[in-house]
């Protein structure tokens, strides 16, 4: 008598489980035997979903300075920056941050000859 009842609550635990499960999508399946089954779709890791929205933020922030640098010209983008260098702190810091680094140097190499 115990075995059963401990066999029917492990039977339930695991009902418990899949339609916890299927409360995000499932799919149903017709088998060959004419039985329908029912099994939870698969759901996607959240985890790296931060990750993809900072480097999608980043990337932005690389494009809008490269455009900025591709459309003013280097002379006008330095100008621009040796004014924001002798400005308060916050534009000091804007100053560092805009700068001229390598991979906005390169994206401003491509996206000059398309903006011209």
């Amino acid at each position: 008598m115990v075995e059963t009842h401990d066999h029917f609550t492990k039977r339930l635990g695991k009902l418990g489980r899949k339609h916890e499960q299927m409360t995000h999508g499932y799919t149903t399946k017709v088998g060959k035997d004419g039985l329908i089954t029912v099994t939870p779709k698969a759901r996607r890791a959240r985890s790296t979903s931060g990750i993809t929205f900072l480097l999608l933020v980043a990337l932005g922030f690389f494009a809008f300075k490269a455009f900025m640098l591709a459309a003013s010209g280097p002379d006008a983008y330095g100008d621009r920056l040796a004014g924001m260098k002798e400005g308060t702190v916050i534009e000091q810091a804007g100053a560092f941050v805009l700068g001229v680094d390598p991979i906005t140097q390169k994206l401003a190499d491509l996206a000059g000859p398309i903006l011209r």
